[in-house]
C-alpha cells in the first residue's frame, strides 16, 4: 500500500503526530498502528490502514487496570502474526471507579478530543451529575460541550440552559431536538474529519437517538423512559466507536448513573474554581471550611457569595475523590474532625 494513502487511512481514524512520535524506527518496519474500534466481553474490534479485525486484548505489559485497551486506543500490531505488541501512550483518558463499590478502576475512553456531555430538558436533568461529568472532562483537558436534548417536549427549555451556565458561564451549551437532523447538525463542529468526539449520560437522555442522527441511520436501538420519573433503562451496552458523515468518529458509551471519581483533584478544583479561589482567602493553611475562625468560605456563605447547594457538593466531590484515590489532598467539611492545630498562613 502507497505509504500516503497508508496515513490518509489513518488520519481518517484519528491518527495524529502525537502517536506516530512514539514509534521507534524498528517498530514501523516490523509493527503497524491499529485504532480499538469497540470492546466486547473477550474481544476486541481493532481498525487500522486497510484492515478490520477481531483480536484477543492480551498485550504484553497491559493487562490490568487502566493500562487494558479501551475504545479509543491506539495499539501496534505485529505485521507478522497481527498480535498487539503494546499500548500507544494516550492524549487523553477518561476513567472512573467501576460501580459496585469494589474500588476498582474502570477505563471509560482514550483519546477523545471533545467530550458531548448529554442531559434531557426533563425531571431526570441533575446538576450534580453534570459536575462529575464536568470534572472528568477538566481532569482529562479535553473540551466539553453540553447537549441538552428533549428540548421539543419542554415547555421552557432556556430554564435548563441558565441552570447549565449557573455551573460554569463560559461553558458550550447546545439545545437540540435529537431526532431533528437540522437540529442536531450544529454539532457537526466538534465532528470533523478525523476527531473523535465521546458521548457521556446517564440512561434515557437520548443518547441513542443523538447517535442514530448524526450517523444518519437508526441502526442502534432506542428505549422510552418511564414517565414518572423521566429516567430510562441502558440502552447502549458495549462501548464503541461510530462513523460520522463527517469524517469524525462518536464513542458511545452506556449510561452511567454511579460515576464514582478517582485521582481527579485538578478537575475537582477547576469545575469549583470560585469556590478554591474563596479558601485562599482563609487564615489558616489547613482550614476545614466548617467553622474555624478566619474561614473566607464560610463567610462567604453567610454573605450568599456562594450557593449553600454548590458548596454541599462540593464537599462531597473532593471528599469522594480522597477516599476513592487513596491519598490525601484538601481538607473538606466532612473529615474536619481529623482537623488537628491549625497553621497560619
Amino acid at each position: 500500500m502507497p505509504m500516503a494513502l497508508f496515513d490518509a487511512q489513518l488520519m481518517e481514524l484519528g491518527w495524529k503526530p502525537f502517536f506516530s512520535a512514539q514509534i521507534s524506527s524498528e517498530e514501523e518496519a516490523t509493527c503497524q498502528p491499529a485504532r480499538v474500534m469497540a470492546v466486547h466481553r473477550g474481544k476486541i474490534a481493532v481498525a487500522g490502514a486497510g484492515m478490520e479485525m477481531l483480536i484477543a486484548p492480551r498485550i504484553p505489559g497491559a493487562d490490568v487496570g487502566e493500562n487494558r485497551p479501551a475504545v479509543g486506543d491506539w495499539l501496534l500490531l505485529d505485521r507478522a502474526t497481527l498480535l498487539p505488541t503494546r499500548l500507544l501512550r494516550r492524549a487523553s483518558l477518561f476513567k472512573r471507579i467501576a460501580a459496585g463499590g469494589r474500588q476498582k478502576l474502570q477505563v471509560i475512553a482514550a483519546n477523545v478530543d471533545c467530550l458531548f456531555i448529554v442531559a434531557s430538558c426533563n425531571q431526570d436533568f441533575n446538576v450534580a451529575r453534570l459536575e462529575r461529568y464536568l470534572v472528568l472532562a477538566q481532569e482529562a483537558q479535553v473540551p466539553p460541550v453540553i447537549v441538552l436534548t428533549k428540548m421539543d417536549l419542554a415547555d421552557q427549555p432556556e430554564r435548563f440552559v441558565k441552570e447549565v451556565r449557573r455551573l460554569r458561564p463560559d461553558i458550550v451549551v447546545e439545545t437540540v431536538d435529537a431526532r431533528a437532523s437540522a437540529s442536531v447538525a450544529r454539532l457537526a463542529a466538534w465532528c470533523g474529519n478525523g476527531r473523535t468526539v465521546a458521548l457521556v449520560g446517564s440512561s434515557g437522555v437520548g443518547k441513542s437517538t443523538l447517535v442514530n442522527t448524526l450517523r444518519g441511520s437508526d441502526s442502534i436501538a432506542t428505549q422510552s423512559v418511564r414517565e414518572e420519573d423521566g429516567k430510562g433503562r441502558h440502552t447502549t451496552t458495549v462501548r464503541e466507536m461510530h462513523r460520522l458523515e463527517g469524517g469524525g468518529w462518536l464513542l458511545d458509551t452506556p449510561g452511567m448513573r454511579e460515576l464514582q471519581l478517582a485521582d481527579t483533584e485538578s478537575g475537582v478544583a477547576e469545575v469549583f474554581d470560585d469556590i478554591v479561589a474563596i479558601t485562599r482567602q482563609c487564615r489558616f493553611s489547613n482550614c476545614s471550611h466548617t467553622g474555624e475562625p478566619g474561614c473566607s468560605v464560610q463567610a462567604a456563605l453567610k454573605e450568599g457569595e456562594i450557593d449553600p447547594g454548590r458548596y454541599d457538593r462540593w464537599c462531597k466531590l473532593a471528599l469522594e475523590n480522597v477516599t476513592n484515590s487513596g491519598r490525601g489532598v484538601r481538607r473538606t467539611r466532612t473529615d474536619a474532625a481529623k482537623t488537628g492545630q491549625k497553621r497560619p498562613r
